[in-house]
């Protein structure tokens, strides 16, 4: 497969090349149709995890030697269950639990494969550069991409995260994050400043002298990052076959909440391979720009910002959703004409042809912070299951769609409930008391679950980074840390 730029068909890069650069030199996604991969998914069906991750990422990245030695590599000894991403039936529908990994959240699963990827990649194109890893969080990702990329030889990762934008649980897993090769910075502003200044590093690094290092990127905008989500799908699929749920063939629907339309569309990505998806169901919280775009075809980031119980969807530009509109298209063109009109003037309009096509795969709706806590009390009362509020919000979604079908619906479950204790013991009734590492032992009680141990730990973790900077401030940041120069306030 050869991979090519959103917004200009002629930028092309193998899977090996894209994975390196993570994102286009004209600031496009790299993107290849997936129908092209040439896998037949029914025969992953009968696979492991493991061996089933391997196969789709051979199909979708071919070029990497030994794909089943890089996955066994990745997931070795690091996840609580060794299925990886097990399925719960909970009442009337199932919850696919991708919070099984070191830092207790789904970005595990990817950012477990992405390290070894980019070395893989490096040796493959022969390069001695180090590989600089650029990420902006709305929380979750950077602890990720922290676990899975610290002192990893020939690579260095640099975390932005939004000051006061995370909970404390997710600022502590970065900030206490020990390595030689890591760096944690707040940024004053919410995460789309921090993913923008992301962006704009990329695009002027042309212009930089970064001492013979290469910038690449841990968020899903490398498509390194977002092929191995699609092995879930794949998994829960096979999960509920296997159970005698359904039949190979029957469809089967799938609630995620998203914020940047990474974890949604690796869905759809798996469904252009051939999975039987009937329909994906995009869950936003009170950030619904997501929802407003699904409904009208109007994207407008120009709206209140809010900040959430679900943080990680705290977003008001999303990525990966250009690579939904390439993938629908196929008019790099327009998609790069949509791209100007959103940094332009913050907005833009697809048109009703284009809305109709996406509309027939993908439905949505969102859920504020109190129906979020309504829903996690409901659940538990009446199964016992504990859920995040993120998670919250996907089943609350779920419940508006679930009569449209009699097919399975699967709800993606995206954090422990540990990571936001304050929120769950809420909505089991309980007002919250103490700090964060008193709430989750209180709630270990009322859910009569354990906490995992990675969070509990955080409590005794010291501090190792306390950098705060203003968003304009962090190409400089970058530039200093890559080439060891003093910062302008230094100088």
């Amino acid at each position: 497969m050869i991979y090519s730029s959103t917004r200009n068909k002629d930028l092309t890069a193998s899977p090996v090349r894209a994975v390196l650069e993570g994102i286009a030199p004209d600031g496009g996604l790299y993107m290849a149709d997936p129908a092209g991969a040439g896998l037949d998914w029914r025969s992953l069906l009968d696979m492991d995890a493991r061996h089933m991750s391997s196969a789709i990422l051979s199909a979708l990245l071919p070029g990497f030697a030994d794909m089943e030695g890089l996955v066994n590599a990745s997931y070795e000894g690091k996840f609580e269950t060794e299925d990886l991403t097990p399925l719960v039936k909970t009442w009337d529908r199932w919850i696919l639990e991708l919070f099984r990994g070191p830092t207790s959240a789904f970005k595990d699963v990817a950012l477990s494969v992405l390290p070894r990827l980019i070395t893989a990649a490096e040796k493959a194109e022969g390069s001695s550069k180090d590989v600089v890893i650029l990420t902006a969080t709305s929380g979750d990702t950077g602890k990720a991409a922290l676990e899975g990329f610290h002192d990893v030889p020939g690579t260095r990762i640099v975390v932005f995260y939004p000051y006061n934008g995370t909970s404390r649980v997710q600022e502590l897993q970065m900030t206490t994050q020990k390595g030689s090769n890591v760096r944690v910075c707040a940024v004053r502003g919410n995460f789309d400043d921090a993913q923008t200044g992301v962006k704009r590093i990329f695009s002027a690094a042309k212009d930089m002298d970064l001492k013979g290092s290469a910038l690449s990127s841990a968020n899903s905008i490398n498509i390194g990052r977002l092929a191995p989500q699609v092995m879930y799908y794949f998994k829960a699929y096979a999960d509920l076959v296997k159970d005698g749920v359904i039949e190979t063939g029957s469809p089967v629907r799938f609630t995620v909440p998203t914020g940047n339309f990474g974890d949604i569309l690796a869905g759809y990505i798996a469904k252009l391979m051939g999975l039987p998806v009937e329909r994906l169901i995009c869950a936003s919280n009170k950030n619904n720009v997501l929802t407003d775009f699904l409904t009208t075809g109007v994207y407008d980031r120009r709206r209140e910002f809010y900040k959430t119980t679900s943080p990680s969807m705290d977003i008001l530009v999303s990525s990966n959703l250009e690579r939904l509109l390439w993938l629908v298209s196929k008019d790099e063109d327009l998609v790069a004409s949509l791209m100007k009109d959103l940094s332009e003037k913050g907005s833009y309009t697809v048109g009703s042809g284009m809305l109709d096509k996406i509309q027939k795969d993908f439905g949505c709706g969102f859920a504020d912070d109190e129906e979020a806590e309504r829903t996690i009390g409901e659940v538990f009362k009446k199964t016992g299951y504990l859920m995040d509020p993120h998670t919250a919000v996907a089943w609350a979604v779920s419940e508006k769609h679930m009569k449209e079908s009699p097919s399975p619906m699967v709800v993606l479950s995206t954090a422990s409930p540990f990571k936001f204790p304050a929120a769950c013991l809420r909505a089991l009734g309980e007002e919250p008391a103490g700090d964060e590492f008193l709430q989750m032992e209180r709630l270990s009680v009322l859910a009569g679950i354990p906490a995992p141990k990675a969070l509990a730990g955080l409590k005794t973790a010291p501090v190792l980074h306390k950098d705060v900077i203003d968003k304009e401030e962090m190409p400089d940041y970058v530039f200093s840390y890559v080439t060891g120069a003093p910062r302008k306030e230094e100088r």
